[in-house]
């Protein structure tokens, strides 16, 4: 039965790619954008761009607007208690980046930092790297069969030596919701400050920052249907006093001689340099849109398409999913069929997805695999393009058997 996408057409990209021949199954990636956001860089960039935060003419006014709502609509997304909370960096990696050294001071030798098995290469690097300089423990959190970080051995690793938890909200590769609440709470009662990467979760529903309890959530907004280039670090109040500047230039500077210097407080304070102002614009024109469809809708379509895409690969003779996704995205191996080999008879079928480590490779090491392919959808796709994908897959397998 064909099951319609309302919002396809707000994508002019999907129908530019269709008369390519192209189907694209790789949104976890990065997301096609809406009518709404290239509309708003068409009228920052045609209506007169200029430099925010530093200059009395109008048109800097106007740009400093426009980029300082975008924080308030971002803040409304999350329902944080103040758009100062909200930090708009050049990605989530960046952001990550900037927690990292920004909280580095606060380290001494033989303290803990938790993660999970199963981060994205941006969730791990920066403290794999933090625990180098400083001679950090880093804690790895085990999954269990699910694909879901182990809560019982979560909940012993986490102790008094813990001073971080980063960790995902919902795994890249493995479409698996992690269970923040308890996580969080053991980890604060620990006296550790909390991190959560929320680059894929943060797509899929509204989630109140303020509820979920953490002091620092991070996002990036190329996946959430925005621009590329920008990313966004929001911090509970405490948790932003906590850090120390990171990056140093004009806009975070209050005061400077030669020889000393003063910085802003957060949000400016580490937003150094120019920022990415028409991707900010963007970003928020892209919430608007997002904030004028019915959620409820948008999380039936998607889930009825997961089911869909997880019904027909459980169909398949020697397709192994990994994990149990949830959410929006299932990654598959072939028995005695090589990724990289099922990825390009894809590609030769106009089936644009992933394939390879996803930036995990600790994660798909653990799982005794070099790659798996990754299928992942939005709101704009339809259960035509699962099926297309699965005649493909088909006549793939077929071949490479």
């Amino acid at each position: 039965m064909f099951q319609p996408s309302p919002w396809r057409a707000d994508f002019p990209a999907i129908a530019a790619l269709q008369r390519q021949h192209q189907t694209y199954l790789d949104s976890a990636a990065t997301t096609q954008k809406p009518q709404a956001l290239l509309d708003a860089l068409n009228h920052y960039y045609g209506h007169g761009a200029a430099n925010v935060h530093r200059a009395q003419h109008l048109p800097g006014a106007l740009a400093t607007q426009a980029f300082e709502t975008s924080r308030d609509k971002v803040a409304a997304w999350l329902n944080a208690a103040d758009a100062r909370q909200v930090i708009f960096t050049h990605g989530a990696t960046s952001a990550l980046n900037l927690l990292a050294y920004g909280l580095e001071h606060g380290f001494n030798e033989g303290d803990e930092i938790a993660i999970s098995a199963l981060e994205h290469h941006a969730n791990l690097l920066p403290w794999q790297q933090l625990a180098r300089r400083r001679n950090l423990r880093l804690v790895i959190l085990p999954l269990d069969e699910h694909g879901c970080i182990d809560l019982n051995q979560a909940l012993q690793l986490i102790g008094p030596r813990t001073r971080l938890l980063a960790v995902s909200q919902l795994s890249n590769v493995l479409g698996t919701w992690q269970p923040l609440p308890a996580l969080l709470a053991h980890a604060r009662a620990q006296g550790a400050l909390t991190v959560v990467d929320g680059a894929q979760g943060v797509v899929h529903g509204r989630h109140d920052v303020q509820q979920l309890g953490c002091d620092f959530y991070v996002f990036s907004s190329h996946k959430l249907y925005g621009p590329e280039g920008v990313g966004v670090l929001y911090g509970r109040q405490h948790a932003l006093q906590q850090l120390l500047h990171w990056q140093f230039g004009g806009e975070m500077v209050q005061l400077a001689d030669y020889h000393s210097a003063s910085f802003r407080p957060a949000p400016l304070g580490f937003e150094a340099g120019t920022p990415p102002i028409a991707g900010v614009i963007g970003l928020g024109a892209t919430l608007d849109y997002l904030a004028s469809l019915d959620a409820s809708a948008v999380e039936r379509h998607e889930a009825s398409l997961h089911q869909h895409l997880l019904r027909g690969l459980a169909d398949r003779d020697g397709v192994r999913i990994l994990g149990t996704p949830q959410t929006a995205l299932a990654s598959f191996v072939v028995d005695g069929v090589h990724n990289a080999d099922i990825a390009h008879l894809l590609t030769e079928q106009g089936i644009a997805v992933r394939a390879g480590h996803h930036c995990a490779m600790p994660l798909l090491q653990g799982l005794g695999l070099d790659g798996a392919i990754r299928v992942s959808l939005a709101l704009y796709n339809d259960s035509d393009d699962v099926q297309r994908f699965f005649d493909a897959l088909d006549q793939g397998l077929e071949m490479l058997r």
